[in-house]
């Protein structure tokens, strides 16, 4: 089977999960669930033979965090860097035209650094089935079965089951985060969340962007050719990558596109956008208590405490989650 390019999405702020996550130190690269970061533990699933060296996409500003935690692991990416924030389509964008440099049928999986996936080989499986998907022209994306009427999700609608793949479907509708009441119907229709992981072949999604979005395609081609290299990252062209139009992948591409697929995917996954969502990936004592670092709960029930330099005490109180920082 032809290998995947894998390309790890790398520039977010994470600001969510305050104060642990910042500007300077965002989430992807904090070991928020486990000992490592997110990105390290990406890095660490896409040693499987079934993909090729990766490309990691991130800003200007974490060049140095990048090359430090591959240092840490042992791993190694090519690394590029955006000059400016553009969101996810020109970011996808790029990754598609360096893919389609190599050879224009590369399949290329675009995988998010500060998402959680707790099957990671059931991942790896997933990608070499959707990548069948994808050769055939497929944009194949990874939905998620809910597990509650969130509305911090997109929403996938499958339709009918392809021929030519294995539990692979028609995406029949793609609609961004809704309402409650409007999430909670999606559910009982049997709506998929929006993983925001796609696998695709370079010269495929090229052609979309191209179609729905020609400033984002002109703009990443010509970001690409003008790109220097810098301390062995490839910087692109600033100039170049500023007049791609600021837009998701979802908006430019995956609404309108009619190659648009789904692959179920029951991998454990979370995108850990709040620390809530910390609390329930982290292990648990019987009374629903998590504690990371320097932290004491008495007398309390579903706790998380988070404190790696200082005493934090939890006593009396159900349900909260307490971070605590040196300046925060």
């Amino acid at each position: 089977m032809k290998k995947i390019l894998p390309v790890i999405m790398c520039g977010g702020s994470g600001t969510r999960v305050w104060p642990e996550s910042r500007e300077t130190l965002p989430k992807q690269f904090i070991p928020l669930v486990g000992e490592r970061s997110t990105f390290q533990t990406t890095l660490a699933m896409l040693a499987d033979p079934a993909f090729e060296r990766p490309i990691v996409v991130s800003n200007f500003d974490y060049r140095f965090l990048i090359a430090d935690q591959l240092r840490e692991i042992g791993a190694q990416a090519d690394v590029v860097l955006e000059p400016s924030r553009r969101d996810s389509g020109p970011a996808v964008a790029v990754a598609a035209g360096l893919a389609a440099r190599r050879a224009p049928d590369t399949i290329v999986v675009v995988l998010a650094a500060d998402h959680v996936v707790r099957d990671t080989q059931g991942l790896v499986d997933l990608c070499k089935r959707a990548s069948a998907a994808a050769a055939e022209g497929y944009i194949v994306t990874l939905g998620v079965k809910p597990d509650g009427p969130a509305t911090g999700y997109g929403y996938l609608r499958p339709g009918a089951p392809l021929e030519s793949c294995c539990e692979v479907y028609k995406l029949d509708a793609f609609v961004e985060k809704p309402d409650r009441a409007t999430a909670q119907d999606y559910v009982d229709a049997g709506y998929f969340w929006n993983s925001g992981n796609f696998i695709f072949r370079a010269d495929v999604m090229q052609s979309e962007i191209a179609q729905f979005e020609p400033g984002i395609f002109t703009a990443a081609e010509a970001a690409i050719e003008a790109a220097s290299q810098d301390l062995g990252f490839m910087i692109l062209n600033a100039e170049a990558f500023a007049h791609a139009p600021k837009k998701s992948i979802d908006y430019a591409v995956m609404e309108k596109t009619d190659k648009a697929a789904l692959i179920p995917a029951d991998i454990g996954w979370s995108d850990v956008g709040t620390w809530r969502a910390v609390w329930e990936l982290s292990d648990r004592d019987e009374l629903g208590n998590s504690i990371r670092g320097q932290g004491v709960v008495m007398n309390a029930r579903n706790v998380h405490v988070r404190s790696e330099d200082t005493l934090t005490t939890v006593v009396g109180v159900d349900d909260i989650i307490v971070v605590t920082t040196q300046d925060a």
